[in-house]
């Protein structure tokens, strides 16, 4: 690990399982190239050893047995003490994605902080016993319990913030968590692990295993295992879910998207390329419901083309390190690789190369950058309008009414976010209805609130994380009839 690093953060350079580990994982800069720590990488035996510990938290610890509020306390004493340490898990993640440090603190580690405390506060609403009158005269008496054991499987992008979506709500329904963190960020899971260990939750209730695909796939199929929260690539989701499949174990997905942005004939082009631009190229588009498919009125395109290309145009790229960047680099070579092809792609289809393109952008001389791209006079039959590309490219497409819009939106294997951009909110709001995704937004991307539940449809994957429903996801519900 780099030495200012490593000392910034707090956290010892080779990280192990269990006090020595020959196989490792080397974490790199997408800013410089080059490599800014090493930790221990998990093998299945490592896998095994964790699931097992976490059984037996389940099985026999006191964790699953304490009453709601103490767990409650327990998540309210590390949302304070992950709140003290904000600063280093932001710079954390800046060094291992890449993400601009201004929006590392204000999202990748701003969003978590709030979001501990939101579940913490529908926790104590949650009705964790009910009773109802039964239809044959006895009582019935509703408990629910945690659902055992949860793999939580996370990816590189949001990593934070994907990691609290699982972990937070399967602790205070009484769960025991192995999280999985993608091999490209495990330094942020590692110092929150580090929290957790401060605030003295019994053995067995969080292990945090480092590890490649394969070390996913072996947790994800473990007959020990009870729920597993994946978040990740729809084909990756395909497995998870067939590997679960053949346990009969429970499984949340929460993948891919291409989400389209319906501009409306009265929206003015200058708000839309704000809020897209927020909505779109944060993070360097590597948002899994960002609006890439940005849906205008033919009569009005370059209108909106214009304002849009301004927008990127005026993007400051560079070293994620300085507060004034606003896109930073792409995750690794492999995702920027990736982008560019597309970018090739979209110029072999038709569409038109607005801005952008496959060189570095000016001024960069070495790290995973992509320039902001955009393409106009695009089909919605295009790749580059259909598969989701995961980096700063966005697409214009053209269309002719109001239905042609909403068809152009549904027509789309994803079905994760969308919104639409109106002078007219209730018009807004009656689109909103029909377009097939799991969230929306009306003049604004979709914000992911803490008390609202996210999730999608069709390739998008299916349950919910955030607001009671995502604590819904970690419990059963037992019924228990008592007669009079």
């Amino acid at each position: 690990m780099d030495q200012h690093l490593g000392e910034y953060i707090g956290i010892e350079a080779d990280w192990s399982l269990d006090g020595g580990h020959p196989h490792q994982i080397e974490v790199v800069s997408p800013h410089t190239e080059q490599p800014i720590a090493r930790v221990a990488a998990s093998l299945p035996a490592d896998v095994d050893a964790a699931v097992a510990a976490a059984r037996a938290a389940v099985d026999r610890g006191p964790w699953p047995r304490l009453p709601p509020d103490e767990r409650i306390a327990a998540l309210r004493r590390l949302a304070d003490l992950y709140s003290q340490r904000r600063e280093q898990m932001a710079q954390l993640i800046s060094a291992e994605i890449g993400a601009p440090i201004s929006f590392a603190k204000r999202a990748q580690v701003g969003l978590p902080t709030m979001m501990m405390s939101a579940f913490c506060d529908v926790a104590e609403a949650y009705p964790w016993q009910e009773a109802r009158p039964g239809f044959f005269g006895a009582d019935v008496r509703i408990r629910r319990e945690p659902v055992g054991v949860v793999a939580a499987i996370v990816p590189w992008n949001m990593p934070q913030f994907l990691i609290m979506t699982k972990l937070v709500p399967a602790l205070l329904a009484g769960c025991a968590v192995v999280l999985k963190p993608a091999p490209e960020s495990p330094l942020d899971a590692l110092l929150l692990a580090e929290m957790i260990e401060q605030i003295g939750l019994p053995d067995g209730v969080v292990t945090v295993v480092p590890g490649d695909a394969a070390v996913g796939a072996h947790l994800a199929s473990h007959r020990g295992v009870d729920k597993v929260s994946f978040t990740g690539s729809s084909s990756a989701g395909r497995a998870v879910a067939t590997a679960c499949a053949a346990n009969l174990t429970r499984v949340s997905l929460e993948l891919g998207g291409k989400s389209a942005a319906i501009v409306l004939g009265d929206a003015d082009p200058e708000t839309v390329a704000a809020g897209v631009r927020s909505a779109s190229l944060s993070n360097s588009g590597q948002i899994c419901n960002a609006l890439t498919r940005i849906v205008v009125p033919a009569a009005r395109e370059e209108e909106f083309v214009d304002a849009l290309a301004a927008r990127m145009s005026a993007l400051k790229v560079g070293d994620p390190a300085d507060p004034a960047t606003e896109l930073g680099p792409l995750v690794s070579r492999r995702q920027q690789q990736r982008v560019r092809d597309y970018i090739e792609l979209g110029r072999r289809e038709g569409a038109r190369l607005v801005i952008g393109g496959t060189d570095l952008p000016t001024g960069v001389d070495t790290g995973w950058y992509v320039q902001p791209t955009l393409f106009a006079a695009a089909d919605n039959s295009m790749r580059i309008a259909r598969d989701e590309i995961f980096g700063p490219v966005l697409t214009v497409i053209p269309y002719e009414d109001e239905r042609d819009a909403i068809a152009i939106a549904n027509d789309s294997d994803y079905g994760l976010a969308g919104s639409v951009w109106t002078a007219d909110t209730d018009r807004g709001i009656r689109i909103a209805e029909q377009v097939r995704t799991g969230t929306f937004g009306v003049n604004q991307g979709y914000t992911m609130d803490p008390f609202a539940p996210f999730g999608g449809v069709k390739d998008s994957g299916y349950g919910r994380e955030l607001g009671r429903e995502g604590l819904d996801g970690y419990v059963e519900t037992k019924s228990i009839a008592v007669a009079g």
